[in-house]
């Protein structure tokens, strides 16, 4: 899960914290993002309680990092980029596609009044869950499955968040979208995607196209 963006990384002479709040001021702020419960919420989650142990040092470097089974944990800017497209007020029920390391889950769980997760591969979705634990999140459900088809027994959901890219947007998610929600999702071919943001107004939808992006690929049914 990452994006096309590389610019400068916190020293890592500094404390975690002081990281942390030179990320949001230098990599979020400074590139743009604007909402300020995104760049709190981004204060307040450690990114070194995600990576794995070999790569804390690396934590507030501005870019994504490697986790296991070949997956990465997402560039700080794209995590925000992605959350403050989501336009969320405090209330939502949100959907999340590819817990990964649980990092942009934690920043949801701060966001939002719900958060579901669904992750393909078991041993990610439960060392996130014990990571998230560990943060104190207490508002996540999590599932290991096909994250291509959704949660629909929890549907509609407010906002549904997808950190891998799809050939096209998953039609299952459009249709667990409340009126009124949005949906993101990168879209395109493996290697190079846009990030998509479609939003629902009754039975119909509408599509924006946001940045260039690259996600590993959504694997299921209605991805690769």
């Amino acid at each position: 899960m990452s994006g096309n963006f590389s610019r400068s990384s916190a020293p890592k002479e500094m404390t975690f914290a002081d990281q942390r709040e030179w990320m949001v001021r230098h990599q979020l702020e400074a590139w743009g993002i604007a909402d300020g419960r995104v760049l709190d919420a981004m204060r307040r989650v450690p990114r070194e309680l995600f990576v794995p142990g070999e790569q804390q040092e690396d934590a507030y470097y501005d870019g994504a990092l490697p986790i296991a089974e070949g997956q990465t944990i997402s560039q700080p800017y794209v995590v925000a980029t992605m959350t403050e497209a989501l336009r969320l007020g405090g209330r939502e029920k949100v959907l999340e596609i590819g817990t990964g390391s649980g990092y942009q889950t934690a920043v949801l769980s701060l966001l939002a009044a719900q958060v579901f997760t669904v992750e393909r591969i078991a041993l990610l979705a439960r060392q996130a869950q014990e990571t998230l634990a560990r943060f104190g999140a207490d508002n996540v459900r999590f599932r290991v499955g096909d994250g291509s088809l959704g949660w629909p027994e929890h549907a509609p959901y407010d906002a549904i968040l997808v950190t891998c890219a799809a050939p096209a947007v998953p039609q299952p998610l459009v249709q667990q979208l409340a009126d009124g929600g949005r949906l993101i999702v990168p879209v395109g071919p493996r290697g190079y995607q846009d990030l998509v943001r479609v939003r629902r107004h009754g039975a119909a939808t509408t599509e924006e196209r946001l940045s260039p992006v690259a996600f590993v690929p959504l694997i299921g049914e209605h991805g690769w």
